[in-house]
């Protein structure tokens, strides 16, 4: 076994993020809103920030239109919520054919309970050829309530 101690602080990236799509080169977004603040790309970008946040409450979408067909092997979804309880709601859909029909890939829900369930990390292996879109519903609270969608990271490789 191969093995690499680093630190906390080291910027260095490892052999594991090598693999991850550089998606402002590879795709164009569709939102249905954003905060001023908190754009997109924040969630989507190598160097992160403050992550996506929704300008509006309610259910939000969020569209990657690849230039090129990928094939995926992995995607990393990270949320978090530090002010509110509420139960969230993630669907992933994929297409092949730009967008006229798509298959689910899963439906998750997940409840924030702040001070302590605060952050969820979703990381999945998938087998994804020839994807057009990779398209990502979020329903921020299933009981209709005013909370609005955020998403710290998506990654894709």
């Amino acid at each position: 076994m191969r093995k690499r101690i680093i630190t906390q602080s080291s910027k260095e990236p490892s052999s594991a993020d090598q693999d991850w799509l550089d998606l402002g080169l590879v795709a164009q977004v569709e939102i249905t809103s954003e905060e001023a603040g908190h754009p997109v790309e924040s969630a989507l970008t190598a160097d992160g920030g403050s992550g996506w946040l929704a300008g509006e409450p309610g259910e939000q979408t969020l569209r990657l239109l690849f230039d090129e067909p990928q094939a995926l092997k992995q995607i990393q979804l990270v949320f978090a919520e530090e002010r509110r309880e509420r139960t969230q709601e993630f669907v992933l859909r994929w297409s092949g054919d730009g967008g006229r029909s798509y298959q689910e890939i899963l439906r998750q829900q997940y409840t924030f309970s702040p001070p302590g369930a605060t952050r969820e990390v979703e990381d999945y292996v998938v087998n994804l050829q020839g994807v057009t879109v990779l398209e990502l519903r979020i329903v921020p609270d299933i009981s209709k309530g005013d909370a609005r969608a955020s998403l710290v990271r998506l990654r894709l490789a």
